[in-house]
C-alpha cells in the first residue's frame, strides 16, 4: 500500500516554511479563512473534555482514569466553552507541544482552551492530522509567546495568522481514509509488540519471584512465611521487616516547584519519580535536570550506589539503584545504611516483585502514598549472604535474553511511531499522492472485521498525561 505511493505531478512553493512545497492545485490559506473561533458557553451539564498532547481531545473521565489529576466536575462550569463534534480544540499553553485535535464528542472545555470550527470546505479529520504534525507544533511555538516556555501561549488572534494547506474536499476525504487505514495497521503492529513485551516481562518477573522467595534449590524444605502473598519460603531463611536491614528516608522537594531559585541549575542532579521510572534496567545513571546549590540545600542528597523506591503516583513501587550522587524529590524513598547481611541487588529484585502488593496496600489503606513507616514495616525474606549473591547472579543470567528481546521490541515500537509520524506529515502536506491508494482500500466495515480496533491503542510506555479540564 505505502510502497506504491508517488509524488504529485506538479508542485508549487507554498511560501510557508513549515509547509514547504505543496501540490499545485492545493490552496494555502491563513487559518482565519479556514476556521471560525466559537465561544458557546452556559452548558454546565455537558460532559467534560480535555485536550491532551498524546491523544488530542478525549473525555475527561478517560484522562482521570490514568492520571493523578483531580476531578473538576464540581467546579462552576458556566464559563466553560462548548465543543461540538467536528470542532478543533487546542490548549493555548500546550499547542506548541501538540495539545490540539478534533473532537468526536460534544462536551465542554476549560475557558483556557480555544475552540475553532472548520469552514464548510475543510474536513475536520484532515485538519486534525495536519495540526498534530511536528511541523505545525514548531509553527505554533513560533507564534506563541510568554515570559518562559511554561507560559508560552498561542492566542486565537495569532492562530488565525498561521497558514495551512487545504486540498480539495474530496481529496481531503481520501487523505483521511488512507491515514485512518494506515494508522489502524500501525497501531495493530504496536499492540502486538506491546503484548510481546508484556509476556516477556511476566516471564522475567516469574523467574525473579521464584528466585527471591524460594531460592535456587528445588528440594529445599519450606516453611510458612506468615505473609499471605509471600507464601512459603525456605526453612532456613529469616523473614523480617525492611527496617531491620535499612534506614528508610524520604526525599525532599524545594517549594515552589519550578522556581529558578531552586531548579534548572548546574548543581546536584535532580532525581525525580519520572527519572527513576524511565531509566531502563536496574540502575539510574543520569538525570535530565539539575538543582541550583540553594535547591540542593532544600532537598535530600544521596550517595552513588543508593537503593531507591518510588513512593507516590501511578508508578509507585518501582525500585532502582542510583549510580550517581544527587538529590531525590519527595516522591522517592532511599534505603540508607544497608546492613552487611543483605545485598542491595537482592533487595531490589525482591522489591520489584512487590509493586502490585504495595499499590494494593495504598488503595486499601486510603493512603495518598507510601510513607517511610509502611515501607519500613514491609516484610522481606532474607537468605544467607552467599545465597543472595547466587540468586542475583542466577537472575542476571536467566533474564538477560528476555531483557534484550524486550529492548529490541521497544526499539521496533519507537521506529513504528516515528514512521507513522513521518508518513502522516508527508501525506497531509502533499509530499505523496494517496488518492489511488485510498480508492483501493476496503470499506471501513471490512477493515474493522480484520480485528483492528479503531480506538486508541494501549501504550505501555506512555507516562499518564495531565491536562487542564
Amino acid at each position: 500500500m505505502i510502497a506504491d505511493l508517488k509524488p504529485y505531478p506538479a508542485m508549487k512553493d507554498s511560501g510557508v516554511p513549515w509547509l514547504g512545497e505543496v501540490p499545485e492545485h492545493w490552496d494555502v490559506l491563513p487559518n482565519r479563512a479556514v476556521f471560525v473561533e466559537v465561544k458557546e458557553r452556559d452548558h454546565p451539564d455537558e460532559q467534560m473534555l480535555s485536550v491532551t498532547i498524546t491523544k488530542g481531545v478525549i473525555r475527561q473521565q478517560a484522562l482521570l482514569a490514568d492520571s493523578s489529576k483531580k476531578d473538576s466536575s464540581n467546579q462552576d462550569k458556566s464559563a466553560y466553552k462548548l465543543v461540538r463534534p467536528g470542532d478543533i480544540a487546542y490548549n493555548k499553553m500546550r499547542a506548541w507541544q501538540g495539545a490540539v485535535g478534533v473532537s468526536e464528542h460534544q462536551g465542554i472545555v476549560s475557558p483556557a482552551y480555544v475552540v475553532q470550527r472548520p469552514s464548510e470546505g475543510a474536513n475536520p479529520c484532515y485538519l486534525h492530522y495536519l495540526l498534530r504534525t511536528p511541523a505545525f507544533a514548531k509553527e505554533a511555538e513560533r507564534w506563541s509567546y510568554g515570559i518562559t516556555s511554561d507560559m508560552w501561549s498561542l492566542r486565537p488572534e495569532h492562530f488565525r495568522m498561521i497558514y495551512s494547506c487545504l486540498p480539495p474536499l474530496p481529496e481531503q476525504a481520501a487523505i483521511v481514509r488512507f491515514l485512518d487505514h494506515a494508522d489502524r495497521r500501525i497501531r495493530r503492529y504496536i499492540r502486538a509488540k506491546q503484548k510481546l513485551i508484556k509476556l516477556l516481562e511476566e516471564q522475567k518477573q516469574a523467574i525473579i519471584h521464584r528466585a527471591v522467595t524460594r531460592g535456587l534449590d528445588p528440594n529445599v524444605r519450606l516453611k510458612p512465611s506468615g505473609v499471605e502473598w509471600l507464601g512459603d519460603v525456605p526453612e532456613h531463611w529469616e523473614v523480617s521487616q525492611i527496617r531491620s536491614v535499612a534506614h528508610v528516608v524520604r526525599g525532599g522537594s524545594p517549594r515552589p516547584a519550578g522556581s529558578p531559585l531552586y531548579f534548572h541549575g548546574t548543581g546536584a542532579p535532580w532525581i525525580t519519580v519520572g527519572e527513576v521510572t524511565k531509566a531502563p534496567g536496574m540502575y539510574l545513571t543520569a538525570t535530565a535536570t539539575r538543582l541550583t546549590p540553594t535547591g540542593a540545600e532544600r532537598s535530600r542528597m544521596i550517595e552513588s550506589g543508593t537503593l531507591l523506591l518510588t513512593n507516590s503516583g501511578a508508578t509507585l513501587g518501582i525500585p532502582k539503584i542510583s549510580l550517581i550522587q544527587g538529590c531525590i524529590n519527595d516522591g522517592v524513598a532511599a534505603f540508607l545504611n544497608l546492613r552487611p547481611r543483605i545485598r542491595k541487588e537482592f533487595l531490589l529484585h525482591y522489591l520489584s516483585t512487590q509493586t502490585v502488593h504495595l499499590k494494593a496496600w495504598v488503595d486499601l489503606g486510603a493512603q495518598p502514598n507510601l510513607n517511610t513507616q509502611i515501607i519500613g514495616s514491609w516484610p522481606v525474606p532474607i537468605p544467607t549472604t552467599d545465597e543472595q549473591g547466587a540468586i542475583v547472579d542466577h537472575i542476571g543470567r536467566s533474564t538477560t535474553v528476555l531483557a534484550n528481546a524486550a529492548d529490541r521490541t521497544h526499539r521496533e515500537i519507537s521506529l513504528l511511531r516515528e514512521y507513522r509520524t513521518r508518513l502522516i506529515a508527508d501525506v497531509v502536506t502533499g509530499k505523496f499522492d494517496v488518492r489511488e491508494a485510498a480508492a483501493r482500500l476496503p470499506e471501513e466495515a471490512e477493515a474493522l472485521a480484520e480485528g483492528v480496533d479503531a480506538t486508541e491503542d494501549a501504550d505501555i510506555e506512555a507516562v499518564p498525561e495531565e491536562a487542564e479540564a
